[in-house]
């Protein structure tokens, strides 16, 4: 990592109002030359806003901003670009319909007397994705048919290929395993010796620290802390975040696995399910793990038929479920959560209450109509228990932030009372305060005797909230047992299918 030679981007007091809503209040940060810059802070901090004036997406109201000493006012994204100003999105901001090679080069094509050269175009894909070493794919791929986290993957590509002076990732890392970790980490301390200054927001405090020297973190709009990353504990950073003392990073609430509610055996189907079982248990947390592409997340969409099985059988307490789609899940008492908020598992253009109640909305009907005091009633009890910063009830979904955004698909989930939970990265782009409390929920599910059967990227939060844990590796379970049976090394050795 390149020591900073002098501030490459000064952020001077600006501020910037929603209406009534403060979204930034006179926050200043600087950036060293060559210098990698973590920016910490909750859902609703303000993290996103800021990114959003660095890119160009949103101006100040008051304040100033200097990039590489000279005045910085972009009044647009391509002028950002054109400045030197690249950035990457957690909400990815990509065209499913084009191929990876044509997503990296939109807004940016190589042209020859007006047309396209595809041969440059070509390279320039492979050079972008030759930096990402084991990313492994390829530049023909259409966009839409790659996993989330292969996804992301070409989100910080194509920002690489504009050849940035200053990078502004947004949760580089949200659905990424370990080994995609690593390799888009060792991208990024190699950004430096090309004079590339990088802004690196996260939630996951454990990864910025592998690559952030400095840091500065804003608490409801305010820049509260900031310093050497290294010279500050992990216990302080999560007090600068969310304002008081957080006793646990893995809260466990009380609870013992019942009878057996769900069997999957020998499931196949697609390329990925190859003969792929389980039984859950009622009460249990059981987490899922594995490398990206070993099938975890065909394993949860095939459990609520959202994804055809080919061969294999589902067994629940009401009796054999195989055929049938997610409509006979919901009636069984299964609910999911899609790791793909923004494609398939919200509303964006409605409202927080409407997409909170749509699947409960016969509750909400009262002479053929439905109540939208009702509806508001049920919005407001899951606003105050998950923390979702919304102005109101009514407010579009796609106004709210990213982390927001998972905490309305999260609260509508609850909100049906279901007897077996399918989450996949249910804490994706969550801050690590919100985070704790959705694992206390988990805990306190489990009590009650929910199932829950979910996956997480991240190991140290699987095997700390899990009861039990398996792996899978290429389309098969390699091993499962007790969390605390694993070590992340272990872990990792059964999905890379050594043991």
């Amino acid at each position: 990592m390149a020591d900073a030679s002098g501030p490459v981007l000064c952020v001077d007091r600006i501020s910037k109002r929603f209406g009534a809503t403060v979204a930034l209040d006179a926050v200043s940060i600087e950036v060293g030359a060559g210098e990698i810059h973590g920016v910490f802070g909750e859902n609703g901090a303000g993290k996103s806003t800021l990114m959003q004036i660095l890119g160009g997406a949103l101006r100040p109201d008051t304040g100033s901003i200097r990039f590489e000493d000279k005045p910085y006012r972009p009044p647009g994204p391509a002028a950002a670009r054109a400045a030197g100003v690249a950035m990457t999105f957690q909400e990815l901001m990509l065209a499913p319909h084009l191929t990876v090679e044509e997503n990296l080069s939109l807004g940016s094509e190589v042209a020859v007397l007006g047309w396209v050269n595809p041969r440059a175009r070509r390279k320039r894909a492979i050079d972008a994705l030759r930096e990402l070493h084991g990313s492994h794919i390829q530049p023909g791929a259409v966009v839409g048919r790659l996993p989330i986290a292969q996804r992301q993957l070409v989100e910080v590509a194509r920002a690489l290929c504009l050849r940035p002076r200053l990078l502004i990732m947004d949760e580089p890392t949200s659905s990424l395993a370990r080994a995609e970790v690593d390799h888009l980490h060792d991208a990024i301390r190699r950004l430096p010796a090309r004079g590339v200054s990088v802004l690196y927001v996260s939630h996951f405090l454990e990864d910025a620290r592998a690559v952030c020297s400095r840091f500065t973190v804003l608490r409801d709009g305010r820049a509260v802390g900031a310093g050497a990353l290294a010279a500050t504990s992990q216990s302080e950073l999560v007090r600068l975040m969310v304002g008081r003392e957080l006793k646990e990073i893995y809260p466990r609430v009380p609870h013992e696995p019942g009878e057996p509610v769900l069997d999957a055996l020998g499931l196949r189907g697609g390329p990925r399910l190859r003969s792929t079982g389980l039984r859950l248990h009622r009460g249990e947390i059981l987490g899922v793990a594995g490398l990206v592409g070993a099938g975890r997340t065909e394993l949860l969409r095939a459990l609520f038929g959202l994804d055809r099985i080919e061969a294999g059988s589902i067994r629940t307490v009401h009796g054999p479920l195989v055929r049938g789609g997610p409509r006979e899940r919901l009636e069984r008492g299964i609910g999911f959560l899609s790791e793909d908020r923004k494609g398939e598992g919200l509303f964006l253009g409605r409202s927080v209450s409407d997409n909170l109640t749509l699947p409960t909305l016969a509750r909400h009907v009262s002479a053929g109509l439905i109540s939208e005091r009702s509806q508001r009633a049920a919005t407001e009890k899951w606003i105050e228990r998950l923390g979702i910063r919304s102005a109101t009830p009514r407010t579009p979904v796609a106004h709210l932030s990213g982390g927001n955004q998972q905490k309305v698909a999260l609260a509508r989930l609850l909100e049906l009372d279901a007897d077996v939970l399918l989450l996949d990265e249910p804490t994706r782009g969550i801050d690590v305060g919100t985070k704790a409390e959705i694992y206390r929920l988990m805990g306190e599910l489990a009590a009650r005797g929910t199932a829950i059967l979910w996956t997480s990227s991240f190991l140290p939060e699987l095997l700390g909230v899990s009861d039990t844990v398996a792996v899978i590796c290429r389309g098969r379970v390699a091993g499962i047992r007790a969390a605390d049976k694993w070590t992340e090394e272990a872990v990792l050795e059964a999905a890379m299918g050594g043991g």
